[in-house]
C-alpha cells in the first residue's frame, strides 16, 4: 500500500508523531505524554541537576519519586490501608516461585487455574515448593476460555489459588474473580492491572510486570495483604523473602530507579485522564471496535469463545492462513506494528494496553475493512 493510499489517521499520527500505531505485547506502546515527559527528565530529574539515569536510588530525590508511585498506585486501585505495595526485580516469572516459597510450608497444597502458558510456568514453578495441582486446564480446549460460572474444585485444604487474570497468548481474559471455594487468592495481573477492575481486598497476593500496562520492563509490582506476610516462614534466600523487601520500602539493593520513575508518570497520566474507570471505559471502546470487525464478517477467525474474551489481548487467524503474512507485511507497510502472534500460537494479535490510543484501533479496523475488500 502507498503513502497516498493509507487512511488519513494513519498519515497524520506517523507524519506528526514519527511514531508507528504500536500494537506489541510488550513491552508495550507508552502514552505520548509520558514518553515526551521522560525525555524532558534524562539531563535533570525535577531539577535536582541529575540526570534520571543518574540519580542515586538513596538520594531524596528518588525517595519522592518512589513515594509518589507507591501512592498513586495506592489510590488509583483503592489498596487497602494494612497492605504492602512493593517494587520489585525480576518479572512476573520470578513470581511464579517467589509466591509458593512464601505462602507455603512444608506438605502446603495450592491450586492452579490453567488458562495458557503463564499459568502452566507458574504451576510448575510452584510444584518445586509444595503440593501442586490443576484445578482447571482448557490446553485440550486451545486455550480458548476461562472458567465461566465454575466448573472446577478446590481442595478443600488448599492454602490459596493461583490464577493469571488475562491470557496474552490466547487472548483470553476473567470478567468475574473466580470462586476460591474459601480458599485465598493469588492473581497474576501482568497484562491488564489498572486496565479493568480490579478487587484488591479480595486478593491476598497480586503481581504485575509493569510493562504492559504500568510503564517498561524491569519492575514488578507486588501486592501483599497482612495474611500474605504472616505466612512466611523463615530462613528463605533474602532476595526472594518479601520481609526484607518491605522492610527497605522496595530499596534493599538498587532498584530500577528508570522503571519505577516512568510508571509514577504513567500512574499520574492515568489519575489525569479518569482514573481507573477511564481506563476501563477506553479499554472496553477499543476491544468493542475492533470485536465488531472481527464478529461482522467470516473473512476473519477469532479465537478465543465470546464469554472469556480479552479486552487487553485480541487473538484472531485469517480463515484463509495462507494470507496472514501478506497481512502482516500491509499492515507493517500502513504503519501497525506489533501485530504478529506470539511464537508459539502464530496468528494475529493486537493488545490494547492503556498506552494504546483509540486512533490507532480506529486505524487498525480502517485496515482491516481495506485488506478484506482487496484480498476477500
Amino acid at each position: 500500500m502507498r503513502w497516498a493510499e493509507r487512511p488519513v489517521a494513519i498519515r497524520d499520527y506517523m507524519a506528526v508523531q514519527g511514531r508507528i500505531h504500536n500494537f506489541g505485547a510488550g513491552p508495550a506502546v507508552l502514552p505520548l505524554e509520558v514518553v515526551e515527559e521522560v525525555a524532558s527528565a534524562l539531563p535533570n530529574l525535577n531539577n535536582s541537576g541529575f540526570g534520571l539515569l543518574e540519580v542515586s536510588h538513596r538520594s531524596g530525590f528518588f525517595q519522592d519519586v518512589i513515594d509518589s508511585a507507591r501512592d498513586r498506585i495506592r489510590r488509583i486501585l483503592t489498596i487497602p490501608e494494612d497492605y504492602h505495595v512493593l517494587f520489585l526485580q525480576g518479572g512476573a516469572s520470578t513470581q511464579f516461585y517467589m509466591t509458593a516459597l512464601n505462602l507455603l510450608n512444608k506438605g502446603d497444597k495450592a491450586d492452579f487455574l490453567v488458562t495458557g502458558g503463564w499459568s502452566e510456568k507458574a504451576l510448575k514453578e510452584a510444584l518445586r515448593i509444595g503440593d501442586c495441582v490443576s484445578a482447571w486446564d482448557d490446553s485440550g480446549n486451545g486455550f480458548k476460555s476461562v472458567p465461566v460460572g465454575g466448573g472446577f474444585e478446590i481442595r478443600e485444604d488448599a492454602v490459596y489459588v493461583h490464577y493469571t487474570s488475562n491470557n496474552t497468548l490466547f487472548g483470553t481474559q476473567y470478567h468475574k474473580v473466580p470462586e476460591a471455594g474459601g480458599a485465598h487468592l493469588v492473581v497474576d495481573a501482568s497484562s491488564d492491572i489498572c486496565g479493568v477492575p480490579l478487587d484488591v481486598s479480595a486478593h491476598d497476593v497480586i503481581y504485575a510486570g509493569a510493562q504492559k500496562n504500568l510503564g517498561p520492563s524491569g519492575v514488578t509490582l507486588v501486592i501483599l495483604s497482612p495474611w500474605a506476610v504472616s505466612r512466611i516462614g523463615d530462613d528463605l534466600p533474602t532476595m526472594l523473602d518479601y520481609r526484607t523487601h518491605i522492610s527497605k520500602g522496595s530499596m534493599f539493593n538498587t532498584p530500577n530507579t528508570f522503571g519505577i520513575f516512568v510508571l509514577d508518570r504513567v500512574l499520574s497520566w492515568i489519575e489525569m485522564n479518569g482514573g481507573l474507570e477511564g481506563a476501563i471505559e477506553r479499554n472496553r471502546q477499543k476491544a468493542s471496535l475492533l470485536y465488531d470487525e472481527l464478529d461482522r464478517t467470516t473473512f476473519w477467525a477469532p479465537h478465543a469463545d465470546s464469554d472469556s474474551r480479552s479486552l487487553m489481548n485480541v487473538t484472531w487467524r485469517l480463515a484463509d492462513e495462507s494470507k496472514e503474512s501478506v497481512f502482516l507485511e500491509e499492515a507493517a507497510e500502513a504503519g501497525l506494528g506489533g501485530l504478529k502472534g506470539h511464537r508459539s500460537v502464530g496468528g494475529i494479535r493486537a493488545s490494547l494496553y492503556n498506552g494504546c490510543s483509540i486512533e490507532s484501533v480506529e486505524s487498525l479496523v480502517s485496515f482491516m475493512v481495506s485488506f478484506e475488500s482487496r484480498h476477500g
